[in-house]
């Protein structure tokens, strides 16, 4: 088995091992992997953090040693909190753009160095819209994790991983975690709401807060209406997502 991590800012993670293929995810700094094949150009990894698989292209990670990969997650995660941010290369002194959310808990195994504020993860649901409303506005990009695009689960699990809790990556995925609330009034800000399609397919997840809001990456990251029929966008006068469930994730 070969392991890596993600040593540049924001990795396009791809269905397929080809540059025109489908990007399902995004592999970030300090992000690491197992290696499942190893191909000349591309690689196909699981990462540690959600085992989520994908193919990366080989010139944009850093092989590691199985010794340093056991270290390297069992390190407390550190993130970023700025919503991007730079990192110094101690050698070359070259800068290097990272977003909110990636974990420098490896700055020092990658010989790079940070100054700016980091949060040091305390498990804390409180914490959950705080966070979310710093993505207010990221465009939305299917696949991505990051202010300069996310999608909506991608959204939901950058969030609650700062906020110390672990989500899996897509929305039909998140949606088998945590108790199902039978009415919007059971629910608590940070409570996840999920939608579905008409063949009833979990294809949408936001997150709940006070008032019956709902903040969600839909075109952008947005804050809209929640009622017992789904999100209600105000500017186009309908509902745009038809409520499924409501999950409480976090108990």
């Amino acid at each position: 088995m070969q392991y890596g991590i993600c040593n540049l800012s924001i990795v396009p993670l791809r269905l397929e091992p080809r540059d025109a293929s489908e990007m399902v995810s995004q592999v970030l700094y300090g992000d690491v992997f197992k290696v499942l094949e190893s191909r000349k150009k591309w690689s196909k990894i699981r990462l540690s953090f959600d085992d989520y698989e994908g193919w990366v292209d080989n010139k944009q990670y850093l092989e590691i040693e199985k010794n340093a990969y056991v270290q390297l997650i069992s390190n407390e995660p550190c993130y970023i909190t700025n919503q991007v941010d730079c990192i110094e290369d101690n050698i070359s002194k070259a800068m290097l753009s990272v977003p909110i959310g990636v974990n420098i808990s490896a700055l020092t195994f990658l010989n790079h160095q940070y100054d700016g504020v980091v949060n040091t993860v305390t498990p804390n649901k409180n914490q959950i819209i705080e966070i979310a409303l710093k993505y207010l506005n990221a465009p939305y990009l299917w696949g991505g994790k990051t202010p300069f695009g996310i999608d909506c689960s991608g959204f939901t699990q950058m969030v609650y991983k700062q906020a110390g809790f672990k989500l899996l990556r897509d929305a039909s995925q998140q949606a088998t975690q945590g108790l199902p609330l039978s009415f919007i009034e059971e629910s608590e800000p940070g409570d996840l709401a999920f939608f579905d399609n008409a063949e009833g397919k979990i294809t949408h997840v936001g997150i709940i807060m006070e008032d019956n809001y709902i903040i969600h990456a839909h075109g952008k990251v947005r804050i809209d209406r929640l009622d017992h029929s789904g999100i209600y966008n105000v500017e186009k006068r309908q509902h745009t997502h038809k409520l499924r469930v409501i999950k409480k994730i976090i108990t």
